[in-house]
């Protein structure tokens, strides 16, 4: 049980038991679409629960970066797709884990195409990546020329192998209901059948990646999908209980942090905590208007559900400003550790580099370095 009075800073909380049923939840649904699990790791970025996805058999990952994909490679993962268009001017940590893992690398132009013609040293498997609707980055699926001069690029190469399609609907996260997440889904499903129907009789094999926690969470039919890969799942957040892709006791991170001030003429508490431990990812609540946070009645070695009006309503570097009721501003005094929920889990986790189980076990997460 994680002791609570030893907290004297933000710490973030971590369910095991939340994050598990939460992994066993999506891996029984890629199993009854028979489809694969390849679960993004950007969110927890853990060796220690990325190991629990292994307890589930699961063997295929995704990574946001190459250098998470060497800090999972290191801890055994095999079979690594960086979901991110590849970044030329890591050739050497490309050839480093091309050498010792099966890499599948998103390849979309053809200057990035001849780069990697003229400077791989081992073999890679290339995806293309096509726009699902989000306009960030990506092929048209429309656009068959650029499409065959990408595939007959990698035909051409000794060490690119050709393997299929890639698409990420980010686009859910704007959703206001599952009416949406519906439309994104299709749209993105119409997407990849324009391509799949297109290159399906030259390449039998052909693989198909769909992913992201709003339609991998809510839809169960992934058309012409051979892989989901979803990754906030693994701890879900506010963000995706408001759009409905989760409920609440299903957010698997609490970040636990002191109270320091008390401002009851205002009905307003602030805590050690800002914007360098949430982030600043704010979303509109119906009720409390911008909000950077829900506190959760405390359960000793976890958390319950949210308490009536106290919110996270304003965050500077290192101070939240949480706004309270009268009978929640009486019970607060200074020292008092309360229990938030984070609009974006993967903001939230990425900034605290560390994370402490309801079962007390300190869990280290990557850490960047030059």
């Amino acid at each position: 049980m994680t002791d609570i009075q030893k907290i004297c800073r933000p710490t973030l909380l971590l369910d095991k038991d939340r994050c598990l049923a939460n992994i066993k939840s999506m891996h029984k649904k890629a199993i009854n679409n028979n489809i694969e699990l390849r679960p993004h790791f950007k969110t927890h970025q853990s060796h220690e629960v990325g190991r629990w996805f292994r307890d589930f058999g699961i063997n295929k990952i995704a990574t946001s970066s190459l250098y998470m994909a060497e800090y999972f490679a290191n801890d055994g993962w095999d079979d690594i797709t960086v979901a991110f268009p590849t970044n030329i001017l890591e050739i050497k940590t490309i050839n480093t884990l091309a050498a010792k893992i099966k890499l599948n690398l998103l390849i979309q132009s053809i200057s990035t195409l001849e780069f990697l013609k003229k400077e791989l040293r081992y073999p890679i498997n290339g995806f293309i990546k096509i726009d699902m609707g989000y306009n960030r980055t990506g092929i048209q699926a429309e656009d068959f020329k650029t499409l065959d001069s990408l595939i007959l690029g990698m035909k051409n190469s000794n060490n690119i192998n050709f393997v299929g399609f890639l698409g990420h609907s980010g686009h859910s996260y704007n959703a206001k209901g599952i009416d949406e997440i519906k439309e994104v889904h299709h749209e993105a499903l119409d997407k990849m059948n324009t391509v799949y129907n297109q290159y399906i009789k030259e390449y039998p094999n052909i693989s198909i990646s769909l992913g992201d926690t709003p339609t991998c969470s809510l839809m169960n039919s992934f058309g012409c999908a051979t892989e989901i890969r979803p990754g906030n799942f693994v701890f879900y957040d506010l963000v995706q209980e408001q759009i409905g892709s989760c409920r609440t006791e299903q957010i698997a991170v609490a970040l636990a942090c002191p109270i320091v001030a008390i401002h009851s003429e205002r009905n307003e508490v602030i805590i050690f905590g800002g914007g360098i431990h949430f982030s600043k990812d704010v979303y509109l609540n119906e009720q409390y208007g911008n909000c950077y946070g829900i506190v959760v009645n405390d359960k000793g070695n976890s958390w319950s559900e949210p308490i009536d009006n106290v919110y996270l309503s304003k965050i500077s570097q290192e101070h939240g400003v949480i706004k309270g009721s009268d009978v929640f501003i009486k019970e607060c005094k200074i020292g008092k550790i309360l229990k938030i929920l984070p609009v974006h889990s993967c903001m939230t986790a990425d900034l605290m580099k560390c994370m402490v189980t309801t079962g007390a076990k300190r869990i280290e997460m990557m850490r960047y370095r030059n």
